[in-house]
């Protein structure tokens, strides 16, 4: 990384790691950050799409838990091992003013994972919902860049890190939502 762009991200950072702490968010963004805190949206979203859309509802349903595996395997599995970026915890500069909110974690950083997988959610959800609903892309993005803000605020990942993984995912959501929309082209 250009030595330029690698200090910006770490200002970046310690501006949103260091400078916006504050006791709200203290609290709030651990929960954002972790999948379990979602698990009632992806029930909603899972019910709502087939109870709605029965068998298309289905296939939507099969086709998001795709893209999700998709995202995730390309990101942490093949992407973080070539790169093999350091998370925040372990950079020598950053690390002595970090506030860590939240477990360092084992791997590497770039690209954060939860972004990929969130933003690839939240593509294939506002590109397939849209149609009927154009309202969705507001609660999907932002759902996404809370994930997103929330793994930078705690401290597990740079402001690079989560913006690659957002465009990654949103590319991999956009390509899955195409498919679903050849396969059933009547949604």
């Amino acid at each position: 990384m250009p030595d330029f762009l690698l200090q910006l991200d770490r200002q970046l950072f310690h501006f949103v790691n260091y400078t916006l702490a504050n006791p709200v968010f203290d609290v709030v963004m651990p929960w954002l950050r972790n999948p379990k805190f979602w698990i009632p949206v992806y029930v909603f979203i899972i019910a709502f799409s087939i109870w709605k859309y029965k068998k298309t509802g289905a296939w939507l349903i099969l086709l998001l838990i795709v893209t999700v595996g998709v995202a995730d395997f390309s990101s942490a599995s093949l992407i973080k091992k070539q790169v093999q970026r350091l998370r925040p915890c372990r950079d020598d500069v950053v690390s002595k003013t970090i506030i860590s909110r939240a477990p360092c974690g084992t791997g590497f950083s770039f690209p954060s994972t939860h972004a990929t997988d969130h933003f690839a959610m939240s593509v294939f959800l506002g590109m397939v919902y849209s149609r009927r609903w154009r309202w969705v892309w507001v609660w999907v993005l932002l759902w996404a860049v809370l994930v997103c803000f929330a793994q930078v605020y705690v401290g597990v990942h740079f402001p690079v890190d989560v913006t690659a993984g957002a465009l990654f995912g949103a590319l991999i959501g956009s390509i899955f939502a195409q498919v679903f929309k050849k396969l059933q082209p009547q949604f």
